[in-house]
């Protein structure tokens, strides 16, 4: 079984995104134009719009006009906009543009591309997709390409659906002219995306920091905590760029809501917050995306979750000494981008191990040889452990290191039943005698707990080899 989903992204450390001048912060705030690309009776749809707007509880009337509804989207053409630009024509900014409503506001376009503005593409219609035919949407999407050009004069280098359907993001992939899609809220980051072969980048977009939640019913009620959230947002990612892990911070804005005076103070108090801090680029979401694939272009790596059943078995068999069946039962059980690390893998591999019997664990203790034992001296041992008696010297031994090893080897596998374990790249060769000598004195059930352990810490430690 497959999992697509990607549970893991960066990890712990992110990546330095070394953003221009050493900032400490990208700042990236998105204008949604969508004022005239709604659900209308006028635009030949079925019913009026019923999203982000003033009016609580609104549905949609099949069949009608609502007049309501249309002139508060007017309102974000006829006022809104104007008073976003007119704050932020100085400020990178992207707008999100649906390409039928970009067509019916000539005046706003050129104030756009007047203010040196990106203007990436909305869509066709701001319309929920969900339930529209694959090839309906991919049509769509071609449609969005060819009149934003026609009405920009350059065509669309990046592409947000929003109301999105289970196949926007593969067909942003196969549109093949777009340099990043922002159909995802999954990180602080750009992070590649792989479709079919082809990486993808993907610039992340935000639905907290977002203007929406004064439309929805646990949103922002005033511009001031709109501010406050914003600022705070803000203030998180800043301490951390100077702690030296560098975000990005994206802000989304609508014409017809944070176009209100009342919420638009908000935008204006950030920005003199933002601008109070040295460090701060603001961008657009090309200007990141070209940063990012310049910075940290795609780097392919192996993939374990997109392999073969052979071929896992093959490279991932050895981990567990003499012991396949675990790479077999990994590769049989739900695979994902999750276990494409060393530490994903070695998680799942250790959680096999721990659901099988106790005969099959003893196996796999059994299976491992004596350090700087008669194997190693017949050089019959695995290329891993081959490798890791080596990084601690055990294939260098003195006679009397030799014969001491040999004794407590001996004296071990006596009393417990199975030889002694341990990761021998975690020591060095006076600390694993120290560790044989101290530990073959405890009782069986302690050794055979701290042998699983180590097992599985050999484990990890090999992954992390295999998967540099």
């Amino acid at each position: 079984m497959r999992y697509s989903r990607d549970m893991i992204g960066y990890g712990e450390n992110t990546p330095d995104p070394e953003w221009p001048g050493g900032a400490k912060i990208a700042v990236q705030i998105v204008i949604n134009y969508e004022e005239g690309g709604e659900n209308s009776i006028e635009h030949g749809d079925a019913a009026s719009e019923a999203f982000l707007s003033e009016i609580i509880g609104a549905q949609p009337w099949p069949g009608k006009r609502h007049w309501n509804m249309e002139s508060i989207y007017e309102y974000g053409a006829r006022a809104g906009f104007w008073r976003l630009h007119r704050l932020l024509k100085d400020t990178p900014v992207t707008i999100y543009g649906v390409a039928t409503a970009l067509e019916r506001s000539p005046e706003q376009v050129a104030a756009m591309k007047s203010a040196g503005w990106e203007i990436a593409t909305h869509g066709l219609k701001w319309i929920e997709y969900k339930d529209v035919p694959r090839e309906i949407e991919a049509e769509h999407i071609a449609r969005a390409v060819e009149l934003h050009t026609r009405v920009t004069g350059q065509r669309p280098y990046g592409f947000y659906q929003g109301r999105t359907s289970m196949n926007t993001v593969e067909l942003g992939c196969e549109e093949g002219g777009f340099e990043y899609l922002a159909d995802t809220i999954a990180d602080d980051l750009p992070y590649w995306h792989v479709h079919h072969g082809r990486p993808q980048l993907m610039v992340p977009y935000t639905m907290d920091a977002n203007d929406m939640r004064f439309s929805s019913g646990q949103g922002f009620g005033t511009g001031v905590e709109f501010f406050d959230y914003l600022r705070d947002s803000f203030d998180m990612l800043y301490a951390e760029g100077q702690a030296g892990a560098p975000k990005m911070m994206s802000i989304g804005l609508h014409c017809r809501l944070a176009g209100r005076p009342g919420r638009a103070m908000a935008i204006r108090r950030f920005l003199d917050h933002a601008r109070a801090h040295e460090g701060v680029w603001f961008a657009t979401r090309l200007d990141i995306a070209r940063h990012w694939a310049k910075t940290h272009p795609w780097q392919p790596r192996p993939r374990p979750s997109q392999m073969e059943r052979d071929e896992f078995v093959e490279k991932f068999g050895s981990i567990y000494e003499h012991s396949p069946w675990i790479a077999e039962r990994v590769w049989d059980a739900e695979m994902g981008p999750v276990h494409d690390t060393a530490g994903g893998l070695a998680g799942r591999m250790a959680q096999i191990f721990r659901a099988a019997s106790d005969q099959e664990r003893l196996g796999v203790l059994v299976a491992h040889p004596d350090l700087a034992g008669k194997l190693a001296e017949a050089k019959r041992l695995t290329a891993e452990s081959t490798s890791e008696q080596s990084s601690a010297g055990l294939d260098a031994l003195t006679d009397a290191e030799k014969a001491e090893f040999t004794r407590l080897n001996e004296a071990y596998t006596s009393k417990h039943g199975f030889p002694f374990i341990i990761a021998v790249r975690d020591h060095d060769k006076p600390g694993i005698q120290r560790a044989m000598q101290a530990r073959v004195d405890n009782d069986t059930a302690t050794e055979r707990d701290e042998a699983e352990r180590q097992v599985m810490r050999i484990a990890e430690l090999r992954l992390k080899e295999a998967l540099k």
